[in-house]
């Protein structure tokens, strides 16, 4: 008798493979290993491009199998994964396996020579190691990456990546020390004072050192036509407006200490946060925070030419610490409050996205782009705008009740159904197959070179590193397509299986509102002078199909439900 099989696995940039090449190896184990049996491979759930530290619910593949064990008719008895490592990450087994028990759907590793047996202490204690590897194995790689970029800083004073500083630009600095990289044609990079931003450094240190304020510098250079750095730089600032300077970019530029000429790391981390501390199970999301100047790793000597001199920056510094240090402040905190319209909701006038702000209980949302940004005239906006929040969601929550009530339901499932990006129309993804191509071309060439007689050894490195390109590459396709269009069949099961969208929304709270709005892409423009509100939708059926309506409302869905 034949056993019907779904194959799951995964792979990230992160594993440093070629995802064709990383399902085919899992594939060929998992095959390998039900194949005596009579198995066969019916179904795949393969993520690319998805951290291993995210738990299956938040993996877009691994989340529709997980959806498909409650399906009567899935069309498939049991699943087998190529490698545990890649597929589960800490106590992720634990959380998971009840799930296929509880659906009587079988899980095959190779490690086990079998199904797993849910009873078997010996199966739960070697799956509990693999999570165990696995989390240890990410932790290594981190641990590794930044003691050689921390390293290279420090001792090499190497320019490490990233957006060049506001008067300096790129420059040739020769080719790579890594043969590898060398060999397919990647040069170092350093930083060379740019003669039009250079002087506007110099300028505004000056200036401030003078006793000018923040504002006032960035009225003044709004006022003499000086572009600011993201009008400057359009291509790495296609997001920002570019209108005038900001206290913000002033002060951006006058912390930053690679201006005296050293190379300077580590002034930010990502910290992994839980999303919810009331739901382990969620996993983290991550968070940039600033670190403190103690942990920032400065180069021993001068790495690129100096705008500004060292002492010049400290002096900035203690008069930068020491403004406003005689006011009262009060200790901040992380708010409580959940802002449901969170970077969704922008300004009319100036189209920059508007801040939460609590008052008196009540949640508003405001635009001070005035008091940030040294018009000069340029743009007529009030000092501020401000819009309730509760009075945005009451005519947004009716509007999804029209959107989703029965006689529109057809309507809105095409237009989900259309809403997909075409893989073949993206730009983003035009470019990254151009680069896909580009490293098959290099890889039929180092072929024939090892072929040829080439060392080994080297053609093995070379080899590594234009895989690890050609993964990201393919990585970043399947991020802007979700991997494929789902069909209008898959998208109408979707909607119907989430169920009364209007009335969940009702009594949802406000986390699982706005992660309900984020699925739907929403969009809103708010018109201070009219009062009026535009909402666009950009529906994604892909995150849409991860939440599901019960009878106490709207949630995520658990792995424990039945």
């Amino acid at each position: 008798m034949t056993t019907l099989f779904a194959f799951a696995g995964r792979v990230s940039t992160e594993d440093q493979q070629d995802p064709d090449a990383s399902r085919n190896w899992q594939l060929g184990r998992a095959q390998a290993l039900i194949e005596p049996t009579g198995g066969r491979v019916v179904a795949e759930y393969f993520d690319v491009g998805e951290s291993r530290s995210l738990p299956w619910k938040r993996r877009p593949r691994a989340a529709a199998l997980l959806r498909a064990l409650k399906d009567p008719d899935r069309g498939f008895d049991a699943v087998v994964i190529g490698e545990p490592q890649r597929a589960f990450y800490g106590n992720q087994y634990s959380l998971t396996q009840p799930v296929f028990a509880h659906y009587g759907v079988g899980l095959w590793v190779p490690e086990v020579g079998g199904p797993i047996d849910p009873t078997s202490e010996a199966h739960d204690m070697i799956m509990s190691v693999f999570g165990g590897m696995s989390k240890g194995e990410r932790s290594r790689i981190k641990v590794r990456v930044r003691a050689a970029m921390a390293a290279q800083a420090r001792i090499e004073g190497r320019f490490l990546g990233g957006r060049p500083p506001y008067g300096y630009r790129l420059v040739d600095a020769g080719p790579h020390p890594h043969p590898g990289k060398a060999a397919d044609g990647r040069r170092l990079h350093r930083l060379e004072p740019d003669p039009d931003t250079a002087p506007v450094v110099v300028w505004i240190f000056t200036e401030y050192l003078a006793g000018r304020g923040l504002y006032a510098i960035a009225e003044e250079l709004t006022r003499s036509q000086i572009p600011c750095p993201s009008a400057h730089d359009r291509k790495r600032n296609p997001h920002r407006p570019g209108l005038a300077w900001s206290k913000g970019a002033v002060r951006a530029i006058l912390t930053n200490p690679r201006y005296t000429g050293h190379q300077v790391w580590n002034r930010q981390r990502k910290d992994e946060v839980l999303i919810d501390v009331e739901d382990v199970a969620l996993g983290h999301e991550t968070r940039m925070r600033w670190n403190n100047p103690d942990d920032w790793v400065w180069s021993t000597g001068l790495a690129h030419e100096p705008i500004i001199d060292i002492e010049t920056f400290r002096r900035t510094q203690v008069i930068l610490s020491g403004r406003g240090s005689t006011r009262k402040t009060r200790d901040r905190h992380p708010t409580p409050h959940c802002y449901q319209l969170r970077r969704r909701l922008s300004c009319g006038i100036c189209r920059r996205r508007m801040q939460g702000q609590q008052s008196k209980g009540l949640l508003y949302y405001r635009c001070r782009f005035p008091k940030e940004y040294a018009l000069a005239g340029r743009v007529q906006h009030p000092d501020n705008v401000y819009v309730a929040e509760r009075d945005l969601i009451r005519p947004l929550d009716a509007w999804l009740a029209g959107v989703f009530a029965p006689e529109c339901l057809a309507d809105t499932i095409e237009q989900m159904y259309s809403a997909q990006p075409d893989p073949d129309q993206s730009l983003a993804a035009k470019e990254a197959a151009l680069v896909i191509t580009d490293c098959d071309r290099k890889l039929t060439q180092y072929r024939a070179a090892l072929e040829a007689g080439t060392d080994p050894q080297l053609i093995a490195t070379w080899t590594a590193e234009v895989q690890a390109t050609r993964a990201q590459a393919l990585a970043r396709t399947h991020s802007l397509t979700g991997g494929r269009r789902m069909e209008r069949e898959e998208v109408e099961a979707l909607v119907r299986d989430i169920g009364d969208i209007p009335a969940a929304l009702a009594e949802a709270e406000p986390q699982l509102k706005a992660s309900t709005y984020d699925a739907l892409g929403l969009q809103l423009t708010y018109d201070p002078g009219t009062q009026q509100v535009r909402v666009e939708a950009s529906f994604d059926p892909h995150k849409l199909g991860l939440w599901s309506v019960s009878e106490g409302g709207l949630e995520p869905p658990s792995p424990f439900g039945h």
